[in-house]
């Protein structure tokens, strides 16, 4: 009877700590002065993304379709950036999901994808209320590292973001140390 006790404790066990892995999530959140619908449109089309996230965009706004940053675009393919990122969920002014890799440092990790959730929320006509989600990371010391990473490099995204709307598009080849991050 023992065993059984054991073994039933056992399988209860084991879902709390796989779960542990997949409920850990990146979450920023950032009010915007300006519409919801210039931060959707910033968030939703090369020209918005261009002016504050990657030297360079291809979006087609369409479930499944293509969400590619290149922040090295002269680099070789596989070394440019977010390449291969596919929207997975849109709702207009609302919520945006797409997948997302790891830098070209971490090649095992690049290879799996994580997910991405923007969500929009007008709390003013001229004010948005942001929230981003980084979530479905695996275990073990590569993954730690690059959720790391990317929880400081959402930091410099969204202060970029906000600087787009409060002085203007980023001068790419001006960049203050302020709104760097490796890649």
């Amino acid at each position: 009877m023992r065993k059984n006790v054991f073994g039933l404790a056992l399988l209860l066990l084991v879902p709390t700590m796989n779960s542990h892995a997949t409920d850990r999530a990146i979450v920023k959140e950032i009010i915007i002065r300006a519409p919801i619908r210039q931060v959707w449109q910033a968030w939703t089309t090369a020209d918005g993304l261009e002016s504050f996230f990657a030297r360079r965009a291809h979006i087609e706004l369409r479930t499944d379709g293509p969400y590619e940053l290149l922040f090295f675009p002269d680099n070789p393919a596989g070394q440019r950036g977010e390449e291969g990122a596919r929207l997975l969920a849109i709702e207009p002014d609302q919520r945006l999901a797409f997948s997302w890799s790891a830098p070209p440092k971490w090649p095992r990790i690049r290879e799996m994808r994580t997910v991405v959730e923007i969500t929009f929320s007008a709390i003013a006509d001229d004010a948005t209320a942001l929230r981003l989600r980084h979530s479905v990371w695996g275990q073990g010391h590569d993954w730690d590292e690059v959720y790391a990473y990317f929880d400081g490099a959402w930091d410099i995204v969204l202060k970029r973001l906000d600087y787009r709307f409060d002085q203007g598009p980023v001068d790419w080849d001006n960049l203050g140390d302020e709104y760097r991050y490796g890649g």
